[in-house]
Protein backbone atom coordinates (compact mmCIF):
# COMPACT_ATOMS: atom_id res chain seq x y z
CA UNK A 1 0.00 0.00 0.00
CA UNK A 2 1.22 3.90 -0.56
CA UNK A 3 1.29 5.96 1.99
CA UNK A 4 -0.29 9.35 0.95
CA UNK A 5 0.33 11.61 4.22
CA UNK A 6 3.89 12.57 3.50
CA UNK A 7 5.62 10.44 5.56
CA UNK A 8 5.03 8.39 8.90
CA UNK A 9 6.33 10.11 11.56
CA UNK A 10 7.87 6.46 13.09
CA UNK A 11 11.06 4.76 12.75
CA UNK A 12 11.37 1.81 10.88
CA UNK A 13 10.15 2.28 7.08
CA UNK A 14 6.09 1.64 8.35
CA UNK A 15 3.81 1.64 5.88
CA UNK A 16 0.67 3.11 5.88
CA UNK A 17 -2.72 2.47 4.09
CA UNK A 18 -3.30 4.93 2.01
CA UNK A 19 -6.86 5.32 1.68
CA UNK A 20 -6.97 6.70 5.18
CA UNK A 21 -6.37 10.44 6.70
CA UNK A 22 -4.19 9.68 9.63
CA UNK A 23 -3.47 12.13 12.79
CA UNK A 24 -0.03 12.12 14.55
CA UNK A 25 -0.71 11.31 18.31
CA UNK A 26 1.96 12.26 20.70
CA UNK A 27 2.57 10.93 24.33
CA UNK A 28 0.17 12.85 26.61
CA UNK A 29 -2.07 12.12 29.78
CA UNK A 30 -5.82 12.29 29.86
CA UNK A 31 -8.22 12.28 32.23
CA UNK A 32 -11.59 9.92 31.80
CA UNK A 33 -14.74 8.26 33.43
CA UNK A 34 -17.26 9.81 34.93
CA UNK A 35 -16.72 10.95 39.05
CA UNK A 36 -20.74 10.63 39.53
CA UNK A 37 -22.38 7.43 40.09
CA UNK A 38 -26.11 8.94 40.64
CA UNK A 39 -28.24 6.84 37.90
CA UNK A 40 -29.51 9.44 35.46
CA UNK A 41 -26.68 11.24 35.05
CA UNK A 42 -23.86 9.29 35.89
CA UNK A 43 -21.43 8.09 33.52
CA UNK A 44 -19.06 4.70 33.69
CA UNK A 45 -16.56 5.29 36.32
CA UNK A 46 -14.28 5.48 38.18
CA UNK A 47 -12.71 8.78 36.86
CA UNK A 48 -9.01 8.15 36.07
CA UNK A 49 -5.82 9.41 34.76
CA UNK A 50 -4.11 7.46 31.53
CA UNK A 51 -0.58 7.66 30.72
CA UNK A 52 -0.17 7.29 26.96
CA UNK A 53 3.92 6.39 27.07
CA UNK A 54 3.71 5.96 23.21
CA UNK A 55 3.40 7.82 19.62
CA UNK A 56 0.71 6.42 17.53
CA UNK A 57 -1.12 7.60 14.39
CA UNK A 58 -5.01 7.55 14.61
CA UNK A 59 -7.60 7.87 11.46
CA UNK A 60 -9.01 11.25 11.97
CA UNK A 61 -12.34 9.77 10.73
CA UNK A 62 -13.84 5.98 11.55
CA UNK A 63 -13.57 3.44 9.29
CA UNK A 64 -15.97 1.41 7.59
CA UNK A 65 -15.90 -2.06 9.28
CA UNK A 66 -15.48 -4.09 5.93
CA UNK A 67 -12.07 -2.20 5.22
CA UNK A 68 -11.16 -1.92 8.79
CA UNK A 69 -11.04 -5.81 8.85
CA UNK A 70 -9.07 -5.77 5.56
CA UNK A 71 -6.75 -2.87 6.44
CA UNK A 72 -5.69 -4.71 10.21
CA UNK A 73 -5.13 -7.92 8.40
CA UNK A 74 -2.87 -6.09 5.97
CA UNK A 75 -0.74 -3.85 8.18
CA UNK A 76 -0.18 -3.13 11.64
CA UNK A 77 -3.08 -1.44 12.65
CA UNK A 78 -5.53 -1.95 15.29
CA UNK A 79 -8.84 -1.17 16.62
CA UNK A 80 -8.51 2.14 18.68
CA UNK A 81 -8.57 1.90 22.57
CA UNK A 82 -10.67 4.07 24.81
CA UNK A 83 -7.86 5.65 26.19
CA UNK A 84 -5.73 6.60 23.00
CA UNK A 85 -9.55 7.82 21.52
CA UNK A 86 -9.72 10.11 24.82
CA UNK A 87 -6.13 11.42 24.36
CA UNK A 88 -6.94 12.39 20.20
CA UNK A 89 -10.00 13.56 20.70
CA UNK A 90 -9.01 16.04 23.64
CA UNK A 91 -6.35 16.99 21.21
CA UNK A 92 -9.83 18.15 18.70
CA UNK A 93 -8.11 15.36 16.17
CA UNK A 94 -10.77 13.09 15.74
CA UNK A 95 -14.24 14.02 13.72
CA UNK A 96 -17.48 11.87 12.73
CA UNK A 97 -21.07 12.33 11.24
CA UNK A 98 -23.62 13.26 13.21
CA UNK A 99 -25.28 10.27 14.18
CA UNK A 100 -22.72 7.82 13.81
CA UNK A 101 -22.04 5.06 15.98
CA UNK A 102 -18.13 4.19 16.20
CA UNK A 103 -16.71 0.51 17.69
CA UNK A 104 -13.56 0.75 20.27
CA UNK A 105 -11.70 -2.49 21.23
CA UNK A 106 -12.22 -2.10 24.80
CA UNK A 107 -15.20 -4.56 26.14
CA UNK A 108 -16.18 -3.36 30.20
CA UNK A 109 -18.63 -2.91 32.79
CA UNK A 110 -16.62 -0.25 34.25
CA UNK A 111 -13.17 0.71 34.71
CA UNK A 112 -12.29 -0.90 37.89
CA UNK A 113 -9.17 -3.18 37.11
CA UNK A 114 -7.95 -1.17 34.16
CA UNK A 115 -4.49 -0.71 33.55
CA UNK A 116 -3.98 3.19 32.64
CA UNK A 117 -1.29 3.01 29.51
CA UNK A 118 -3.19 2.85 26.84
CA UNK A 119 -3.76 -0.61 26.38
CA UNK A 120 -7.44 -1.99 25.96
CA UNK A 121 -9.49 -2.49 29.16
CA UNK A 122 -11.53 -5.70 29.14
CA UNK A 123 -12.53 -6.68 32.11
CA UNK A 124 -14.38 -9.38 33.80
CA UNK A 125 -15.88 -11.98 30.57
CA UNK A 126 -15.16 -9.10 28.50
CA UNK A 127 -17.90 -7.03 29.59
CA UNK A 128 -19.95 -4.84 27.16
CA UNK A 129 -19.03 -3.26 23.81
CA UNK A 130 -18.06 0.26 24.40
CA UNK A 131 -18.86 2.96 21.34
CA UNK A 132 -18.82 6.54 20.66
CA UNK A 133 -22.18 7.96 19.29
CA UNK A 134 -21.55 11.51 17.38
CA UNK A 135 -24.20 14.24 18.29
CA UNK A 136 -24.83 17.75 17.69
CA UNK A 137 -23.26 18.02 21.05
CA UNK A 138 -20.25 16.39 20.40
CA UNK A 139 -19.88 12.07 21.50
CA UNK A 140 -21.18 10.48 23.38
CA UNK A 141 -19.99 7.36 25.16
CA UNK A 142 -22.73 4.37 25.15
CA UNK A 143 -22.58 0.47 25.95
CA UNK A 144 -24.49 -2.08 24.58
CA UNK A 145 -23.57 -6.23 24.81
CA UNK A 146 -21.52 -7.76 22.61
CA UNK A 147 -22.41 -8.82 19.76
CA UNK A 148 -21.43 -11.39 17.02
CA UNK A 149 -19.29 -10.77 14.29
CA UNK A 150 -21.73 -9.94 11.46
CA UNK A 151 -23.72 -7.73 14.04
CA UNK A 152 -20.52 -5.64 14.46
CA UNK A 153 -20.53 -1.90 13.88
CA UNK A 154 -20.63 0.02 10.92
CA UNK A 155 -17.19 1.82 11.68
CA UNK A 156 -14.87 1.59 14.05
CA UNK A 157 -11.37 4.05 15.01
CA UNK A 158 -7.64 2.54 13.78
CA UNK A 159 -4.35 3.03 15.02
CA UNK A 160 -1.15 2.19 13.74
CA UNK A 161 0.96 1.98 17.46
CA UNK A 162 5.16 2.87 17.52
CA UNK A 163 6.28 0.40 20.25
CA UNK A 164 4.08 0.43 23.22
CA UNK A 165 5.57 -0.37 26.50
CA UNK A 166 2.77 -2.79 28.09
CA UNK A 167 4.39 -4.06 30.45
CA UNK A 168 3.13 -6.29 33.47
CA UNK A 169 3.87 -3.72 35.82
CA UNK A 170 2.21 -0.42 34.94
CA UNK A 171 -0.42 0.69 37.13
CA UNK A 172 -3.54 0.23 37.32
CA UNK A 173 -6.78 0.80 39.06
CA UNK A 174 -7.91 -1.25 41.79
CA UNK A 175 -9.62 -4.35 40.51
CA UNK A 176 -12.91 -3.91 42.92
CA UNK A 177 -14.68 -0.62 44.17
CA UNK A 178 -14.53 0.57 47.69
CA UNK A 179 -17.85 -1.27 49.06
CA UNK A 180 -18.01 -0.29 52.45
CA UNK A 181 -17.10 3.27 51.77
CA UNK A 182 -20.09 3.34 49.55
CA UNK A 183 -22.75 1.43 52.01
CA UNK A 184 -21.76 3.89 54.72
CA UNK A 185 -22.30 6.29 52.48
CA UNK A 186 -25.65 5.44 51.40
CA UNK A 187 -26.22 4.91 55.07
CA UNK A 188 -25.50 8.02 55.90
CA UNK A 189 -27.77 9.76 52.91
CA UNK A 190 -30.65 7.77 53.80
CA UNK A 191 -30.05 8.91 57.47
CA UNK A 192 -29.52 12.94 56.81
CA UNK A 193 -32.06 12.85 53.89
CA UNK A 194 -34.98 10.66 54.54
CA UNK A 195 -34.92 9.18 58.75
CA UNK A 196 -34.31 12.50 60.34
CA UNK A 197 -36.53 14.45 58.50
CA UNK A 198 -39.73 11.93 58.51
CA UNK A 199 -38.98 11.95 62.31
CA UNK A 200 -38.67 15.62 62.96
CA UNK A 201 -41.91 16.51 60.35
CA UNK A 202 -44.01 13.67 62.76
CA UNK A 203 -42.70 15.62 65.53
CA UNK A 204 -44.17 19.03 64.65
CA UNK A 205 -47.03 17.84 62.39
CA UNK A 206 -48.55 14.78 62.84
CA UNK A 207 -50.65 13.33 65.56
CA UNK A 208 -50.07 12.47 69.51
CA UNK A 209 -48.71 8.90 69.38
CA UNK A 210 -47.99 8.95 65.92
CA UNK A 211 -44.09 8.25 66.27
CA UNK A 212 -44.27 6.00 69.06
CA UNK A 213 -46.94 3.68 66.45
CA UNK A 214 -45.84 4.84 63.15
CA UNK A 215 -42.04 4.76 63.71
CA UNK A 216 -41.39 1.56 61.73
CA UNK A 217 -42.78 3.51 58.86
CA UNK A 218 -40.97 6.68 59.29
CA UNK A 219 -37.54 4.59 59.04
CA UNK A 220 -38.79 2.40 55.74
CA UNK A 221 -40.10 6.63 54.70
CA UNK A 222 -36.89 7.68 55.25
CA UNK A 223 -34.85 4.99 53.71
CA UNK A 224 -36.66 4.83 50.60
CA UNK A 225 -36.55 8.34 50.08
CA UNK A 226 -33.04 8.43 50.51
CA UNK A 227 -32.33 5.46 48.29
CA UNK A 228 -35.01 7.58 45.76
CA UNK A 229 -32.27 10.44 45.71
CA UNK A 230 -29.41 8.38 43.65
CA UNK A 231 -31.71 8.77 40.87
CA UNK A 232 -30.44 12.32 40.55
CA UNK A 233 -27.10 13.27 43.15
CA UNK A 234 -24.66 11.17 44.71
CA UNK A 235 -21.88 12.91 46.26
CA UNK A 236 -18.85 12.94 43.82
CA UNK A 237 -16.98 9.89 43.92
CA UNK A 238 -12.46 10.00 44.44
CA UNK A 239 -10.67 10.45 40.83
CA UNK A 240 -7.69 7.94 40.42
CA UNK A 241 -4.32 10.07 39.73
CA UNK A 242 -1.12 8.89 38.54
CA UNK A 243 1.55 10.57 40.80
CA UNK A 244 4.80 10.02 41.78
CA UNK A 245 4.70 6.31 40.08
CA UNK A 246 1.64 4.89 41.80
CA UNK A 247 -2.01 5.46 41.68
CA UNK A 248 -3.91 7.31 44.09
CA UNK A 249 -7.46 8.39 44.41
CA UNK A 250 -8.39 11.90 45.73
Amino acid sequence: MVNTDGGTGFSGGLILPGSIEWADVKPGMVVMGSADRSILFGGIGPRHEVSIGYSFKISRIPVPSSEALKIIQSSEADIASESEWELANSRGLLSAEIGCIEGLEDRHHGYWGKICDGRPHYGVNRGLQNLRHWSKSGPVPIQRPTLSEAEETESVRLVIREDPDWSDNSLAIPIRKDNQRIVLEEALISLFLGVLPSFLWAYYNASDGYIREGWLNLILGGIFFGLFTSLFWRPKQPTWHIKSGRMISK
